[in-house]
């Protein structure tokens, strides 16, 4: 191996001497050769993005496929959505059509006659980042009435679901300009649905709210799934950033 390394060395220094000399008589150069450098210096390029957006990835912190989450006392279930754990494909979306999914358990809804509406996963860097992704929404001219995020969640969110648990949504949400947003909790048994509608504090980066399904009808023996809905009110012409979206579950303390 240090042989290798040695081997390495050498010819990497040599290589950086070699683009060294060509870069510096580029401007003397005739058009005929420095068309040929110009397309083997494009092939090189291309390799060493590939390498440094693969590192860059892979090294910023928080780490890929990392699932740190915050936990409040006596939680039995914690989730935090694919989207934001590890990458998803494509990277971004432009002019989003409704019922676009995004990665494999996000889809977009709205009902925008021209959307003029992107979405980009991004990579989160802040120290205080636990989720290794993000979600970046850029609402250009929208002439709809909503625009909402539905977050389908594994079959774990209803193993052992009872109406005694109380279910807690925390969110780190950055807005280019303030707006309304709601989260509605989504809880299929049998033919029925539970929602339970929360709205998340304005101006709060670090937004959380809960779900007490004390007060809904759940028929615990016939659960079959759950999902959230991210309702967004009034958001054309805005810049929407989500660095992190985590349910989790505890019971409610006994009275």
């Amino acid at each position: 191996m240090r042989l290798t390394d040695l081997i390495e060395g050498v010819f990497h220094r040599r290589v950086l001497r070699r683009w060294g000399r060509i870069a510096g008589r580029a401007e003397r150069l005739d058009l005929e050769a420095l068309s040929t450098l110009r397309a083997k210096a494009r092939q090189i390029r291309r390799l060493l993005d590939r390498v440094i957006f693969v590192a860059e990835g892979r090294l910023t912190l928080p780490a890929v496929g990392s699932n740190a989450i915050v936990k409040p006392l006596y939680t039995d279930w914690a989730y935090r959505p694919e989207l934001w754990r590890g990458p998803v494909s494509p990277l971004g979306i432009v002019a989003v059509a409704s019922k676009t999914d995004y990665g494999k358990e996000v889809r977009v809804y709205h009902d925008c006659r021209q959307t003029e509406l992107t979405l980009r996963q991004t990579r989160n860097s802040r120290e205080s980042d636990l989720a290794p992704y993000g979600l970046r929404m850029d609402v250009f001219r929208f002439d709809g009435s909503f625009l909402s995020l539905v977050i389908e969640l594994p079959n774990s969110a209803v193993e052992g679901l009872e109406r005694r648990h109380v279910i807690r949504l925390s969110t780190v949400v950055e807005l280019e300009k303030p707006l309304e947003i709601f989260a509605r909790l989504n809880v299929k048994h049998g033919p029925n649905v539970e929602q339970i509608v929360r709205e998340l504090p304005m101006g709060e980066e670090d937004a959380m709210v809960e779900f007490d399904l004390a007060y809904t009808k759940l028929n615990e023996r016939r659960l079959e799934k759950m999902w959230l809905d991210l309702i967004f009110e009034g958001a054309e012409m805005n810049q929407i950033m989500l660095r992190d979206v985590v349910m989790t579950r505890r019971p409610r303390a006994e009275m």
